[in-house]
């Protein structure tokens, strides 16, 4: 018999207006018995139907609604996923998207846990959920259906999955998967490590952003934090020069590798803890025209937040001291802990206290392909400012 899961009274609410995760401590009784993973249909206490989702004992997340429609039919596995994804698809072609971009974004596209990069004609996919990862051949099988690409390979090394009691994996699962796969992202080929970078290989999420930051990077520019070089190589074709500094040898052999793919000759990297060097190019008096920063996450848990916050407060005030009167600060937040309005108060108080008057000229989020539901904030990450320093 499968599993009917009943909630605490009010609990509903957050559900009902879009919300796909139901947690253990909001549950009042469980009825019915099946397989871990399997199909569970959540109600309100007092019986009135929720939604269907898969049920993992687990997990504090017990149930990941997916299915809204009582009546509609679940038996028919692939055709539910095809019909899902290739809507999510549609979305994307939709908004001009072709050579790279994220094609399912899990909750925000209805199908929780479930992660879908394209790079050109590779595919990269996460299954972060115990039911999810169930269905993996089956999605595989639609994936191959809808976009005949010459590989699909899992990048399911998340952390997150630790909760769901999978273990952590990558590999090819369909076809052949080259160890780098050239992108075009706003007119410039970047070599995406998919097997060993960063999420799926790249920060997708940023590509609208590295596009507006053209405008600022003028003269000399500095990007912190710079990975495989996305802001770098967008700032070259309009800065003087360019350094890009990370803490990472491959990383920084990563922007040699693209600049090298797009002929450029004007970034210079720079290896080491971003935090010494904004701190040494400050005791040596150093000024740029424009400072990027784009640190990862500070804070991966609510308990994070605040040292985080002095994290981001005292790489922004370097930030901030380093960039010449009239110049460009762009700074950014992945953690959906820092919220926007938490940022924004972090980025007045650096204001303050690195003693330089700051305007806010654009504020931005993730990329349309990467969207939000008002009702999760936590599928609204992504913080992006340009400020100019004055």
């Amino acid at each position: 018999m499968p599993y009917t899961v009943y909630l605490k009274k009010g609990e509903e609410r957050r559900i009902l207006q879009g919300h796909s995760w139901v947690y253990a401590n909001e549950v009042a009784r469980i009825e019915g018995k099946d397989k871990n993973g399997s199909l569970a249909e959540v109600r309100t206490f007092d019986g009135k139907f929720i939604g269907k989702g898969y049920i993992n004992h687990l997990s504090k997340i017990l149930v990941r609604i997916f299915v809204r429609d009582e009546k509609l039919d679940c038996t028919d596995e692939e055709s539910l996923y095809l019909k899902r994804i290739s809507k999510a698809n549609d979305l994307r072609r939709a908004l001009g998207y072709d050579n790279c971009y994220r094609v399912v974004f899990a909750e925000a596209d209805d199908l929780p846990a479930l992660i879908v990069d394209k790079y050109d004609d590779i595919l990269v996919a996460q299954f972060l959920s115990l039911g999810i990862d169930l269905k993996k051949q089956t999605i595989v099988d639609c994936l191959k259906k809808l976009f005949n690409p010459r590989g699909i390979y899992e990048r399911s090394d998340a952390a997150v999955r630790t909760k769901e009691g999978l273990p952590l994996t990558s590999g090819v699962l369909y076809g052949e998967v080259p160890d780098k796969v050239v992108i075009n992202e706003n007119g410039i080929k970047l070599a995406v490590d998919v097997k060993h970078g960063q999420k799926t290989g790249y920060f997708l999420d940023q590509k609208e952003n590295r596009l507006a930051s053209r405008r600022y990077a003028k003269g000399e520019v500095l990007d912190c934090f710079s990975n495989s070089g996305g802001f770098s190589l967008n700032a070259a074709l309009s800065a003087e020069s360019v350094t890009a500094v990370d803490i990472s040898e491959s990383a920084l052999s990563s922007v040699n590798e693209n600049a090298a793919l797009n002929g450029f000759k004007n970034i210079n990297t720079l290896q080491g803890d971003v935090f010494e060097i904004l701190r040494r190019f400050k005791s040596e008096n150093r000024r740029f025209d424009t400072v990027i920063l784009d640190p990862p996450a500070f804070c991966k848990s609510a308990a994070e937040v605040k040292d985080a916050y002095r994290g981001y407060k005292d790489v922004n005030i370097l930030g901030m001291k380093l960039v010449k009167s009239g110049g460009f600060l762009i700074s950014s937040s992945c953690s959906h802990y820092m919220t926007r309005t938490l940022f924004e108060k972090m980025l007045a108080e650096a204001a303050k206290e690195s003693g330089r008057i700051v305007r806010t000229l654009e504020i931005k989020c993730q990329a349309p392909d990467h969207p939000s539901l008002l009702c999760a904030d936590e599928t609204d990450y992504l913080k992006f400012f340009v400020m100019q320093v004055i």
